[in-house]
């Protein structure tokens, strides 16, 4: 059985013991997070979301994604910037699809 959650503005699909990567929760590792926002599960469509039905996983870990450089530069000009970002993440194991 499968599931179409939406989290962090993006819709991903999902199975039993699958590990997803999201935007930057609340929450501590170890801590249990329930997704309400289920767009489809197995045969079902929501308009738009599904009521009664939740999706349960378990948060593995808090972190930051690897920094990635962006060089900024204008043209005819001597302006020239240097900087690096590291985006925020959750690592999330589903462990349930209640339905």
């Amino acid at each position: 059985m499968f599931a179409i959650i939406q989290t962090g503005g993006k819709q991903l699909l999902v199975k039993k013991n699958d590990i997803i990567f999201i935007e930057k929760l609340k929450g501590k590792e170890g801590d249990s997070i329930s997704f309400d926002k289920v767009l489809m599960y197995g045969e079902k469509i929501g308009k738009p979301y599904l009521k009664d039905i939740s999706i349960t996983g378990i948060i593995e870990k808090q972190s930051k994604q690897k920094k990635i450089i962006v060089y900024r530069h204008n043209s005819k000009s001597t302006h020239k910037r240097k900087y690096g970002h590291r985006q925020p993440y959750t690592r999330v194991k589903i462990t349930g699809l209640k339905g």
